[in-house]
């Protein structure tokens, strides 16, 4: 009687979540999908010009290459932190925490910024090479798609960190030791023995980055300076500037099933990891 009180009692709380969520989200969104299909007129015709409009493709085909890349370089560096963070020296876990942790105190707006003015013309790092030789006219580091992945880069590799962290901890120690028993040098144990056993950490982390990578949209309209629209901006575009609702409102949910899809094998690839039990 107990067990079922205390799962009553765990209903009950859960009651005025559940409804903080549908009146949030899940009206709007509805709200959005009768958009998709009501404007101009009723139908699928929104949907339709989705598949088939070049200028939406391309973005998207955009958006999930920028994304890749951006996963690409995030759990490289994750897992390069992570692994200073777990199996380092005091020193070392000191400053990869501190890496760690400082950015999430600063707004991704002030990080876009910050990177705008070191990566533009007339920016630190422009300015610097000019002044040493090193280059004659500035690079083109922002207002296209590297600016773009370095600022989303930037912000997501601290979230990358946590699941490569989490399944480093959970290596047991005595499985590494034995492989430096039977003669295995350090290299090939951090390759054939470290590396496949925290994979499910690194899948973990890249779906993360991947998803939260989908919906960025301040990072690339600043850094990106419109020459690099990604799938969120493209709804901006489109509500606010072309006052296309039924296409921007199809894009959304095109995007929102995608990561639904998405969120569907994190959690399938977290489970096994551990992180979620």
């Amino acid at each position: 009687m107990s067990r079922r009180a205390s799962m009553r009692a765990g209903l009950v709380l859960l009651v005025p979540l559940l409804l903080f969520v549908l009146l949030a989200y899940g009206i709007p969104f509805f709200g959005v999908v009768e958009w998709s299909v009501t404007e101009p007129s009723f139908g699928f015709t929104q949907y339709v010009r989705l598949t088939q409009d070049p200028l939406v493709l391309a973005v998207f085909v955009r958006t999930f290459r920028i994304c890749a890349v951006v996963t690409v370089c995030s759990v490289v560096g994750a897992y390069a932190i992570s692994y200073l963070w777990v199996r380092g020296t005091p020193l070392q876990r000191n400053l990869a925490e501190f890496c760690i942790l400082v950015p999430f105190w600063i707004s991704v707006l002030t990080r876009a910024f910050g990177w705008l003015a070191l990566l533009s013309n007339r920016g630190l790092i422009n300015t610097w090479l000019q002044s040493i030789g090193f280059i004659s006219e500035p690079l083109a580091l922002v207002r296209n798609e590297f600016g773009v992945i370095v600022g989303m880069t930037h912000f997501l590799l601290p979230y990358a960190v946590f699941p490569i962290a989490s399944a480093m901890r959970q290596l047991d120690d005595r499985v590494l030791m034995a492989a430096r028993g039977l003669g295995a040098k350090r290299t090939r144990v951090f390759w054939t023995v470290f590396v496949p056993m925290t994979a499910s950490g690194v899948l973990g982390a890249a779906l993360i980055v991947f998803v939260f990578a989908l919906g960025f949209f301040v990072t690339p309209a600043i850094l990106g300076g419109g020459r690099s629209v990604m799938v969120a901006e493209l709804v901006y575009l489109r509500m606010f500037q072309s006052i296309d609702w039924g296409l921007g409102a199809a894009i959304s949910v095109a995007l929102l099933l995608i990561v639904g899809a998405l969120a569907s094998l994190l959690f399938r690839f977290l489970k096994p990891a551990g992180f979620m039990r």
